[in-house]
């Protein structure tokens, strides 16, 4: 006879004592913690503060964990707390962005974080909540990346005072197995080995932040390397002081077809990823006289431009395809430059480009500038013409 009752009966018991034990286990780590920062105070021989600085590291580590652990076991319960309050995307995404930038770059990866609709936008969400859920892809991306590319974008998509908010996180890792993307956000948690197991954690519990949300995490495939995680979510707007009201897109620039020119394979691929991220078809050519080529067929509503590349520079082919007839030569070209002072603007505006991006580029400053660009002139071939 079972003495301890049916399965879900067990299962709760199980649950229960799971939690007991992690919040058993928090107080002497927060005590651990505690004592490390009172330590810090005392001056310490070199080799003991390196000691003192792992210990604290390993306690944070184990109370992340924990914290994460019993959030996990609320949110199977049902009990998963959400607090919706008015929060600005663009500025959610600017947080999410300076708080991964160092260990990105710490790991050799390009992190680019962008933000896809009007600023400012306020809707109605728990911000904080949201933004574990991109700790969480965001973290397994840079576990799984080494000298690659992470991108993370959130698009906003207006219908009245309602909108719909799309996110995702994207990385050009290794391929990953189909059972391992299956399985990425659900009770298993997967291959727990290839990532870890706080980080495992941390995707299950985002899985059941966006379900609390009403969306759905999606893991899939790209094409070639790396996986897309996924979620959209219906959020009402919110006002904000200073704030409009509306959850509202930019849509001037979707689907513009983007000719990139750069000699550097790396810069190439960074804004091909950037213009993708803004729902821009693209082809990318190497100097300026695949440029001047590449432009006759007019079937580009936006010109990217490197200025300095060997055989034509950026000044150069922007002048000669500027001579072109008829479509062909009409399309905006935005210098992509490190060099930018006033009298090198000047020299890109006389050559016939309408603005300028400098090198690193920043994603919401490409998109300010493709927005300027193409809200200016007549789309006359956009993406079909790629097809």
């Amino acid at each position: 006879m079972d003495t301890l009752g049916p399965i879900s009966e067990r299962r709760e018991l199980v649950a229960s004592l799971i939690a007991r034990i992690c919040d058993e286990m928090r107080l002497p780590v927060e005590t651990t913690l505690a004592s490390c920062e009172r330590l810090r105070h005392l001056r310490l021989p070199p080799e003991a503060a390196g000691d003192l600085d792992a210990i604290t590291e390993a306690a944070a580590g184990v109370s992340s964990l924990l914290s994460t652990a019993l959030q996990l076991q609320r949110a199977e319960l049902g009990q998963l707390v959400l607090t919706p309050e008015p929060r600005l995307l663009g500025e959610l995404m600017d947080q999410l962005e300076a708080r991964w930038r160092d260990r990105a770059q710490a790991v050799g990866v390009c992190l680019m974080v962008a933000y896809d609709g009007t600023r400012p936008c306020a809707a109605l969400v728990d911000g904080q909540r949201l933004e574990q859920v991109f700790d969480a892809l965001i973290g397994h991306a840079l576990d799984h990346v080494r000298g690659g590319v992470v991108e993370a974008i959130l698009k906003t998509r207006s219908d009245g005072d309602a909108g719909r908010v799309e996110c995702a996180v994207r990385d050009s890792a290794a391929l990953y197995t189909a059972q391992y993307l299956d399985g990425l956000f659900g009770a298993g948690l997967a291959d727990v080995e290839s990532g870890g197991m706080a980080v495992m954690l941390d995707l299950a519990l985002a899985g059941r932040i966006v379900e609390a949300m009403g969306g759905r995490l999606a893991a899939n495939a790209n094409v070639g390397a790396g996986a897309t995680m996924s979620f959209n979510l219906e959020l009402r707007a919110a006002a904000l002081p200073g704030a409009g009201a509306a959850v509202a897109a930019n849509a001037k620039t979707r689907s513009a077809h983007v000719l990139v020119v750069d000699d550097n394979a790396t810069n190439r691929m960074v804004v091909e990823a950037l213009c993708e991220m803004f729902d821009c078809s693209t082809e990318a050519v190497v100097d300026g006289v695949e440029a001047v080529e590449a432009a006759r067929v007019g079937r580009f509503d936006i010109i990217l431009m490197d200025i300095k590349m060997p055989r034509m520079d950026g000044l150069t082919a922007t002048r000669e395809i500027r001579k072109l007839k008829g479509a062909a030569g009409r399309p905006p070209i935005i210098a992509l430059t490190a060099n930018a002072d006033e009298d090198d603007v000047r020299q890109y505006l006389a050559a016939g480009m309408v603005g300028v991006v400098e090198k690193p580029i920043k994603p919401e400053r490409l998109l300010e500038a493709l927005d300027a660009a193409l809200s200016a002139a007549p789309r006359h071939i956009g993406a079909a013409a790629a097809a």
